[in-house]
């Protein structure tokens, strides 16, 4: 006997997490979540930890509000999405507190404004209401990793040329350029620590990858 069922991973499910890594990657393409690339990325151990944070609530949001779909009134959706969100940023930032403390307080307010990511409520509106529990979590996963990935990239190119080190969660910070490189005169450049090098560095990100794919150029 055949199933009607479809695979947990099949291709069009596997879209739903590698379109928005790659093609599809909504700060770059959709040029969304900017705030907090440009305020949590001097550093890559914040980056990574405001990525995972926002991997945990998207993932956890898409399948709650998925699960609820049908019983959510469509006049008091966006109050529950917020509820929702709200909830699992909490439980996020009191974790944090708890176990990671000095990254707690270099994200600051910034852990709290996942509540307000459009990412986040833009995917629970557009597919999460729509879908059933499997899509909705890996559509969480692969928006929330997409955003991710350029956190990531952007913390590490900041801190690497603007201290000279790279840091990790759990592991503390690593002197990456030698010090004799110091000592023949290399000074690390102050200006990548600064927030609008955060734009330049996803400026950058962008016109590689518009510059890789035409198509991008001439849909935009």
């Amino acid at each position: 006997m055949s199933s009607d069922k479809e695979p947990l991973f099949s291709a069009k499910n596997l879209k739903l997490i590698t379109t928005p890594i790659g093609p599809q990657n909504p700060i770059t393409i959709q040029v969304l979540g900017i705030c907090s690339a440009l305020a949590v990325t001097a550093k890559l151990e914040p980056s990574i930890v405001m990525s995972l944070s926002v991997v945990f609530v998207m993932v956890f949001a898409n399948l709650i509000i998925s699960l609820l779909r049908n019983t959510i009134p469509s006049r008091i959706r966006i109050i529950v999405q917020l509820v929702v969100v709200a909830s699992l940023v909490i439980l996020v930032d009191q974790i944090l507190k708890a176990y990671a403390y000095d990254v707690s307080r270099q994200l600051s307010v910034f852990v709290g404004l996942i509540i307000t990511n459009c990412i986040i409520m833009g995917r629970l509106e557009a597919f999460a209401l729509g879908n059933k529990a499997w899509p909705s979590i890996l559509d969480g996963a692969g928006n929330a990793a997409g955003y991710g990935i350029i956190l990531i990239i952007v913390g590490f190119v900041r801190e690497l040329f603007g201290s000279g080190t790279l840091s990790f969660p759990g592991f503390g910070t690593f002197q990456v350029i030698p010090q004799a490189f110091y000592d023949l005169g290399y000074v690390n450049n102050g200006f990548m620590i600064l927030p609008p090098m955060a734009l330049v560095v996803v400026g950058i990100i962008i016109w590689i990858q518009r510059s890789r794919d035409k198509s991008l150029i001439e849909s935009h």
